[in-house]
């Protein structure tokens, strides 16, 4: 395996024993992590944006951010490992605080923005950026996980859409800067 490629293996790897290591923390102490959620509109909660992708209500919530992180990050990381990190924090910090802005009244925990940012992500850059692999790479996301495009609407009251919605937008944002700032290099 080369090196670049251990790098990124590593660095998914890390995430998600950041987030298991979290769930047995949150378990452990009774559930008392979770005020790290987002709560919109509260000004003691806005750097929750950070802690919140991290937070997970159940195993089978952990389980699914667990696998969509894993699979989308993939996606991301074969462009560069830079451009993950930037991606990642951009989607984390403008869905996060589009949570905070507009979110209904509720604790927002979960890495639900950031995977479908990364998910709007991989396949935003098809048209922003025409390349062949992105073209090829976006119909490969929309054949496989197209039906997530539900996942943007209110049908749960215990599952926040808008983590959902918020995260979707920021990943076509960010395709958009993406091609933007590939174009000036």
């Amino acid at each position: 395996m080369t090196r670049a490629l251990w790098l990124r293996v590593k660095l998914v790897a890390g995430l998600v024993l950041v987030m298991i290591a979290v769930h047995i923390a949150n378990i452990a102490l009774g559930g008392q992590l979770s005020q790290y959620g987002i709560i919109p509109r509260s000004v003691d909660s806005w750097f929750h944006v950070f802690t919140a992708p991290f937070i997970h209500g159940n195993i089978a919530h952990l389980l699914n951010n667990v696998v969509g992180l894993s699979v989308f990050s993939a996606f991301c990381l074969m462009r560069s490992m830079r451009f993950y990190i930037v991606s990642s924090l951009f989607i984390i910090v403008a869905s996060g605080g589009l949570i905070w802005l507009f979110g209904r009244d509720a604790t927002h925990i979960g890495a639900s923005g950031w995977i479908f940012g990364l998910w709007s992500l991989t396949m935003a850059i098809a048209w922003f950026d025409r390349r062949f692999v992105n073209i090829i790479t976006a119909i490969i996301v929309a054949f496989f996980y197209g039906g997530m495009i539900h996942g943007v609407l209110p049908s749960d009251p215990r599952i926040s859409f808008e983590a959902h919605l918020f995260g979707a937008f920021a990943g076509v944002v960010c395709a958009m800067f993406a091609a933007v700032f590939a174009k000036k290099e």
